[in-house]
């Protein structure tokens, strides 16, 4: 019976980074056994990331309510925390989301590049756990081999840039090329604010993150990187910033004129705010020595560069579709093997019980003629079974139970 590939995410489509971070397994290697002992899956291979956490599965038979289930046991949750947050898909359409999520077309970033290497670390884990086998290996050697032709024939990895990256790169060039040695402060914990933290964090800077409640910005910082500050201390202190970013969603401004005016400065402040609707008075802009920019200042500059990568996105779509019938058809081929193997087993059998009852028959032969013999039987044997297995794989290509079913009874892998 051919195993289907299954898939089970939590990622920042539905779910900010605070939330997220609760889905993770600390364990990788003891996730994959859990999976697999609890959850039905013959294979697992677990990707996880700071804009992700995703379980693929490979098995006969497997429910989403087990893996719901096994999952909320093995990260300590309770089973409605995945209703809002965790989305499923199986067969071709956990295949096809394979390959956009190393393809980088399913990135928070599209063309991201790192991604690519994190699913390549996540098979290799799961290989070295014995937690893979036959199906996910052919499947995700597959998608990172795309990912890598993609890249490559799209271009869509290269120049890439987010309202994140934008406004940190602004940032730099208002204070001469570079932030090292700044004072930064990044209020909010969501997506932006997430991009904004994961541009400082690979350019080597130090950050503070503050959000409503500390433990939140402790598990983004944990994720990110940056270091969780109080948000009382933060509001109440702008003043000690070169730098502020404002990524938060809130029903008034967060900073206003009259505050930042009150605070003491002790040199030129720039203010960032991604925040839709706007969380800082526009009137911070007419303060000395404070440099507002807005979001859609720095849209504007994304949104340019990302429609010079539509044509890259549609051609890198257009490989992943023609790659997805291929996999799936060679998916569906390797649960064919154990029925192949058997008719093999069973032709052999009756090939070595004949060719001993002949070569008995014909008395003290020479090694030549034995050989000779041999040869004969397996040549014979060879070409009947050649057509019934040619069959088994075609309809184990396409999908056609009816002919696997017949087959299996016939060679008594029938339940």
């Amino acid at each position: 019976m051919t195993r289907t590939i299954v898939n089970a995410r939590v990622t920042f489509r539905k779910s900010p980074i605070h939330v997220m971070e609760q889905f993770t397994f600390r364990n990788v290697a003891s996730a994959l056994s859990g999976f697999r002992a609890h959850a039905g899956l013959d294979e697992c291979v677990i990707v996880q990331t700071c804009n992700r956490v995703e379980v693929y599965g490979a098995a006969e038979s497997c429910s989403e309510e087990r893996i719901k289930r096994t999952w909320a046991s093995l990260a300590g949750l309770d089973e409605a925390a995945f209703g809002a947050n965790m989305e499923f898909c199986e067969s071709g359409e956990a295949i096809g989301h394979l390959l956009r999520v190393a393809s980088g077309l399913d990135s928070m970033v599209i063309g991201e590049e790192q991604v690519l290497g994190q699913v390549r670390h996540s098979i290799a884990e799961a290989r070295e756990c014995g937690a893979s086998g036959r199906v996910l290996n052919t499947a995700f050697d597959r998608a990172v081999r795309l990912g890598a032709r993609v890249r490559q024939a799209t271009g869509i990895s290269r120049g890439g840039v987010s309202v994140g990256s934008m406004a940190v790169r602004l940032a730099e060039e208002a204070h001469g090329g570079s932030l090292e040695g700044r004072s930064m402060l990044l209020i909010g914990t969501g997506e932006l604010a997430t991009l904004v933290a994961k541009s400082l964090s690979q350019r080597g800077y130090a950050f503070g993150v503050a959000s409503r409640t500390l433990r939140r910005a402790e598990a983004f910082c944990g994720a990110v990187g940056g270091t969780a500050v109080k948000f009382e201390d933060a509001l109440g202190d702008y003043g000690a910033y070169s730098v502020v970013f404002v990524a938060t969603v809130a029903p008034y401004f967060m900073v206003t004129a009259e505050s930042l005016g009150a605070a003491r400065r002790e040199g030129p402040m720039m203010i960032v705010d991604l925040s839709n609707p706007r969380t800082v008075d526009e009137r911070v802009a007419g303060l000395d020595g404070v440099r507002l920019v807005n979001l859609d200042e720095i849209a504007g500059i994304v949104e340019r560069n990302m429609r010079d990568r539509e044509s890259q996105a549609r051609a890198a779509e257009g490989m992943v579709a023609g790659e997805l019938g291929g996999i799936e058809a060679s998916v569906r081929r390797l649960g064919a093997e154990p029925l192949i193997a058997d008719v093999f087993r069973a032709a052999e059998a009756v090939r070595a019980r004949e060719l001993a009852k002949a070569l008995a028959a014909l008395g003290d032969v020479d090694e030549q003629t034995a050989r000779t013999v041999e040869e004969l039987t397996r040549s014979i044997m060879e070409g009947i079974v050649s057509g019934p297995i040619d069959r088994i794989r075609r309809a184990s290509e396409g999908g056609d139970e009816d002919v696997l079913d017949a087959a299996s009874r016939l060679f008594g892998r029938a339940d």
